[in-house]
């Protein structure tokens, strides 16, 4: 089967230990664990693995005779994400400050924290040049103050790789979505104040942001590594060749210009249609099922706690290396949702007797018709987004459960009284009963 090759560039920005973690070409004994170079020798050159596994390696040989074969290509390992801590390998000077829209309540909370970066930090700070049109930030005298000292790109035409160190994110998961929107390779850190209306992905909270902030520019903290699905739209009606896995790729070269990098899902669905959508779905190279219904939804464990498990999906920790298939309103009451591992390669087109075409979206944007002879291809891709936490992965998480969709929330049963209901189930008539059965016993 072909695969399609993603090829990092060389980045800058602060990478975990567990990314930084290449060694050389022979396996490394870690912990008990054989960590497995991401990347893979094919003549003199040094090539990318086809799509990353983020799991443990497990120890390869099975008592005295049993061992796994050998393979030429080299998986792509991780450490225990528990162990996963950012670190800083020389200062951050740019950071990066992405705002909510439209929502007056934002500007006094972003002027604090940009002229504290300024001022006190002494860094580089970027903003969206569509920040600088706002009328009511405009007026803020503190900010005319330091508007000038700001540098400003503009979505879709200026590229960020390597110019960001860090970024800050004010408002609600939308930014953190976006975020992951303007780095489709490499993304630095990212650090999300809850400024919105959900808060699911943004755990920090504003209140002290000077002193939480110095502890993540220290680098006193831990990272939620959230894996991003690399999406190729192929075209009938354009020519396009696959590479083979075993054909060499130049391991600086570009990604594909049709690629896109999601973090939450992408969704195929029967758009304005009347029909059921019916489409066909592949998983590494074999046929598994035709979906046949509203639509269907492929999310990253991030992902499984927005759209998918509304369509009845179960919740997966980000940590979690794999990849969530959730029909939409399938016609079908046995067509559950399935989970399959990070390092598959999904298919999905439509039926060649479908009667209409779908429609896909990725993370809500770049919304297009796939029609019959199109087929669309995702599997995980090898730049997660660094999401730092608040207190550590676990924490954070069930508390965005919690806080964000009452995960379990329910009034407690009272605690019973061992005397009181003893009294309370019995009566006078219910001891003379007991003591009747004594004496006919006797």
């Amino acid at each position: 089967m072909s695969k399609l090759l993603e090829s990092p560039n060389n980045h800058k920005s602060s990478v975990t230990q567990a990314q930084a973690s290449h060694g050389n070409k022979n396996n490394d004994r870690i912990d008990g664990n054989e960590m497995s170079n991401p990347i893979c020798g094919i003549g003199s050159s040094w090539w990318w693995r086809t799509r990353s596994l983020n799991a443990p390696s497990p120890f390869q040989q099975f008592g005295p005779c049993g061992r796994i074969m050998k393979n030429s290509a080299v998986v792509m390992q991780i450490q225990d994400p528990a162990s996963q801590r950012l670190t800083w390998y020389k200062p951050p000077l740019t950071v990066l400050v992405i705002k909510k829209v439209s929502d007056a309540s934002v500007l006094a909370p972003f002027v604090q924290l940009v002229s504290w970066l300024l001022q006190a930090k002494n860094m580089v700070v970027w903003v969206e040049s569509a920040v600088l049109d706002d009328a009511l930030l405009n007026e803020d005298i503190q900010f005319r103050g330091i508007r000038d000292k700001l540098v400003t790109f503009k979505d879709g035409r200026d590229d960020l790789t390597d110019r960001i160190d860090f970024i800050v994110c004010l408002g609600g998961d939308g930014t953190l979505l976006y975020a992951s929107l303007l780095f489709q390779q490499s993304v630095p850190p990212v650090m999300a104040f809850h400024l919105g209306s959900l808060g699911f992905l943004t755990p920090f909270r504003f209140d002290n942001f000077q002193e939480q902030l110095t502890n993540v520019l220290e680098g006193h903290a831990a990272l939620t590594l959230r894996s991003r699905l690399r999406c190729v739209m192929h075209r009938k009606s354009e020519k396009r060749y696959e590479v083979k896995q075993a054909v060499e790729l130049n391991a600086h070269a570009s990604p594909a210009s049709n690629s896109i990098l999601v973090l939450n899902e992408v969704v195929i669905d029967r758009g304005p249609s009347p029909y059921l959508s019916n489409i066909d779905l592949f998983l590494d190279g074999k046929y598994i099922t035709s979906v046949q219904g509203d639509g269907l939804i492929v999310s990253t464990p991030t992902g499984s706690t927005a759209y998918a498990v509304a369509a009845g999906a179960s919740m997966i920790h980000p940590s979690v290396p794999a990849i969530m298939v959730t029909p939409i309103c399938p016609h079908s009451l046995s067509f559950r949702p399935i989970v399959v591992p990070a390092g598959v390669e999904l298919k999905i087109s439509v039926s060649p007797d479908s009667r209409n075409t779908s429609w896909v979206s990725f993370d809500g944007r770049n919304r297009q018709e796939i029609f019959h002879g199109d087929s669309l291809r995702v599997t995980t891709s090898i730049y997660p987004v660094p999401s730092i936490c608040a207190q550590d992965q676990i924490s954070d998480w069930f508390a965005s459960l919690a806080d964000g969709l009452h995960w379990n929330v329910r009034k407690r049963q009272k605690c019973l009284d061992e005397l009181s209901d003893l009294t309370a189930s019995g009566s006078e008539e219910t001891f003379d009963e007991i003591e009747n059965i004594k004496l006919y016993d006797v």
